[in-house]
């Protein structure tokens, strides 16, 4: 996701603090970024017995317990989903791999399932589809998230010059149609954002979203905090984070929680390290590639 010249914790954990209501407690979120047998491309679709022997553990830790309690599918090409396109690899703008039997092998373990839309190598197809029409974007969105009881991911990585307008209105549109869910039961409601550490990546975006989107008053659910997975940089940046509030939170981030989310997500892929890889071609880090 982040184009920098070093590894990323995209496929990581990530630890959201959230505020749904004056007395509601804190919410974490143990996140695996999933590509398919195919890099991200999702353009087939799967034999479930296939995919059910290489991601059994992302459901069944051995104990019976799920790894995980959120699996984001990446990537969903927001031009393709804009213009519902159909192709050799997709349909009506969603990835053929993207099925509903892979969506429901997650729900059916209590893995809450998202679409990443975007990536460094869409990061064009976003800026045609937020200059072309971005509130049909969003609508298309919606269509998708409420077809297959799936969550949204927002992962748009202009650096340079973002269209914020056209951010606006495909929130705007989603949220018109899936309002923000302080309960989360609504799981097409979630929607969410990935973001990047300090001042160097994603600036623009990262104000928009923690002054707009994720404040007091919250519009998107949690932001996703993109960091190198390794060395003296990944806690530095780590720390830049402890101040970001996510999902209407007074409550920050705090650096510790990162570290240790960041340390489980080590010690549970284990003997499965094979298939954690940085995914091709949208350079998204340790991704899960099954």
């Amino acid at each position: 996701m982040l184009k920098l010249p070093v590894k990323r914790l995209c496929a990581a954990f990530s630890l959201a603090a959230a505020s749904f209501a004056a007395h509601a407690t804190p919410i974490t979120v143990y996140g695996a970024w999933l590509c398919s047998n195919d890099a991200c491309g999702w353009s087939a679709v799967r034999d479930m017995t296939d995919f059910d022997a290489k991601n059994r553990w992302l459901v069944d830790r051995g104990d019976g317990r799920p790894s995980v309690n959120v699996v984001v599918l990446s990537f969903v090409n927001p031009l393709k989903l804009l213009n519902k396109t159909n192709d050799a690899g997709t349909v009506n703008g969603v990835p053929k791999g993207m099925t509903q039997a892979v969506v429901n092998y997650f729900k059916s373990k209590n893995v809450r399932v998202q679409l990443s839309m975007g990536g460094i190598t869409y990061t064009d197809a976003w800026n045609t589809a937020l200059a072309t029409n971005p509130t049909q974007l969003g609508l298309n969105a919606v269509e998708v998230a409420q077809a297959l009881g799936v969550g949204f991911e927002i992962d748009y990585e202009e650096n340079t010059n973002p269209n914020l307008t056209g951010l606006q209105a495909f929130v705007d549109a989603y949220r018109s149609r899936l309002p923000y869910d302080p309960t989360g039961n609504n799981h097409a409601a979630r929607l969410t954002i990935d973001l990047a550490p300090g001042d160097r990546w994603l600036t623009a975006i990262t104000r928009k979203a923690t002054i707009d989107w994720l404040g007091p008053n919250p519009v998107l659910d949690y932001a996703n905090a993109m960091v190198p997975d390794s060395g003296a940089e990944r806690r530095r940046q780590y720390a830049r984070h402890a101040g970001l509030y996510v999902l209407g939170s007074r409550m920050p981030l705090h650096a510790q929680h990162l570290h240790h989310a960041a340390q489980q997500l080590r010690e549970r892929r284990g003997r499965r390290r094979d298939n954690l890889q940085h995914s091709y071609p949208n350079a998204a880090g340790d991704t899960l590639l099954n």
